[in-house]
């Protein structure tokens, strides 16, 4: 099945650069993502005949793709004029192996959410929806072995595609193979919840390509361990850590532009002045209602603090952004509804009419996250487990006067940051708010010092070296990571 034309660069991830609209006159109306991958691309430049393989995620990203010359390829002026294929897969397999698998099964076990008690239960339904997170996997396999041109290299992303390594090596032995896990791995005694065969499969997957990439040592680490008890060890495969890094001159120029003054307008009036007239503390914390993010913890936390500590009544304020993700699943939706309970309670317990000791919003808003960054004087990022944590490294590179970040040990990000932040065990709500109570304590030079190292340390590896460090590496050029 080898090619002889093609890319010699190809990148497949679940979720694309570009993601279409259809509009009421019947027109295709196409919105350019952004983000590490595509900075990465933009950074080989546009001679290095790359091309993105990803999957409709829509209606109208199945419409873009009938609509586009073959099926093959979208349009290059709709996507920035990058090479991109669209795979059309069935709805129903698309639901199972994105919903059911990759989000309900692998994403629980790599960040250790189940409820053992009751679940996992492996079933037959389970089994269906496994055959179809194969065809999923198997359809960027063979998309990627028509696109690559001979030796290409290929870098395959995230525990959608565990299984595209291996199948693409059967398919196209010559192209050399990379794949990046960006969230955690379970370690041995976790991972082997998930059945024999399957657990095989993904290692066996995961082991067909020549390099594999993690955020941090840690989750390196517990792979390899999977792989010695349930694989036999690595074979041929290499390891290496790139600790993806915040982009600083994209952040600090786009959260300095109108749009996000006025949301910093907008949310000192939310947050309003202390009785005396002094501005008020802010504790900012910006997540989606992922389970993994232990929002709720962090809102039983600030009532902790407000109870242990009743002198930061009416000068402070939680700063809480919340956005909705993965609404189509139960188990997010009741957590979702469970923040918002819960904000409400404490503003209804603790609040006065001068004061409301959270502001909470859950429409998605990146100028107002970016307004929240820059106002923020605490950020609290308690995740349970976390890949790595963005966020964590993103606030302390906007904020204006320099704050204080109160970090969970369980962030991948922490391996990083950990010294220069105030650690918490996510689980520990008393633990998290005398950790509040302290980084709200620390003086405005201690704050600015420590602000200023974490920048440092959470750009050392922005996103674009990030990718070309995993690229250099697979192909053996110079300025390859280790």
């Amino acid at each position: 099945m080898a090619s002889t034309h093609g890319a010699e660069v190809l990148v497949a991830s679940n979720r694309g650069p570009v993601s279409y609209e259809v509009r009421e006159d019947g027109t295709l109306h196409a919105r350019r993502g952004g983000g590490g991958l595509v900075s990465g691309l933009s950074a080989i430049g546009p001679d290095a005949g790359a091309v993105w393989v990803c999957a409709a995620l829509s209606d109208a990203d199945r419409e873009a793709v009938r609509r586009s010359h073959g099926g093959r390829r979208l349009s290059v002026e709709a996507t920035g004029g990058q090479h991109v294929r669209m795979l059309d897969i069935d709805a129903t397999v698309f639901a199972d192996a994105y919903n059911g698998i990759a989000n309900s099964v692998l994403w629980f076990v790599h960040h250790m959410l189940y409820q053992t008690p009751l679940e996992p239960v492996f079933d037959a339904e389970f089994r269906r929806q496994w055959a179809s997170y194969e065809a999923y996997n198997r359809a960027f396999a063979e998309a990627l072995a028509e696109e690559a041109a001979p030796g290409a290299a290929v870098l395959v992303q995230d525990y959608h595609l565990t299984l595209v390594p291996g199948m693409l090596r059967e398919l196209r032995p010559d192209v050399r193979i990379g794949h990046f896990s960006h969230t955690p791995w379970a370690p041995p005694e976790y991972f082997r919840m998930l059945p024999d065969d399957v657990a095989g499969q993904v290692l066996r997957g995961m082991l067909g390509a020549d390099r594999l990439g993690f955020l941090t040592r840690r989750w390196a680490d517990a792979f390899e361990a999977c792989c010695a008890e349930f694989a036999g060890g690595l074979g041929g495969t290499r390891v290496g850590v790139h600790g993806l890094g915040a982009d600083a001159d994209f952040l600090r120029a786009r959260a300095h532009r109108s749009d996000v003054a006025e949301r910093m307008a907008a949310l000192r009036d939310e947050i309003g002045p202390a009785a005396d007239g002094s501005a008020r503390k802010t504790i900012v914390r910006v997540d989606r209602t992922e389970l993994s993010k232990n929002i709720v913890r962090g809102l039983l936390a600030y009532r902790q603090l407000l109870d242990d500590h009743p002198e930061w009544r009416e000068r402070v304020v939680h700063v809480a952004f919340a956005y909705p993700s993965r609404q189509d699943l139960a188990v997010y939706r009741d957590y979702t509804a469970e923040v918002q309970r819960l904000a409400d309670e404490i503003n209804s317990g603790y609040g006065s009419p001068t004061w409301t000791p959270v502001v909470l919003h859950v429409k998605d808003d990146f100028a107002r996250s970016l307004a929240a960054y820059r106002l923020a004087d605490v950020a609290l990022v308690n995740p349970i487990r976390d890949g790595m944590n963005l966020v964590a490294k993103e606030v302390p590179v906007v904020s204006d006067e320099g704050c204080v970040l109160v970090l969970s040990r369980e962030a991948g990000a922490f391996a990083e940051l950990g010294e220069d932040a105030i650690a918490v065990n996510p689980y520990d709500v008393i633990g998290t708010a005398q950790a509040l109570h302290e980084a709200l304590s620390v003086g405005p030079e201690e704050r600015a010092e420590r602000s200023k190292r974490l920048a440092a340390a959470a750009t050392a590896l922005p996103p674009a070296q990030w990718f070309l460090d995993q690229l250099h590496a697979l192909t053996g050029e110079s300025g390859a990571a280790g």
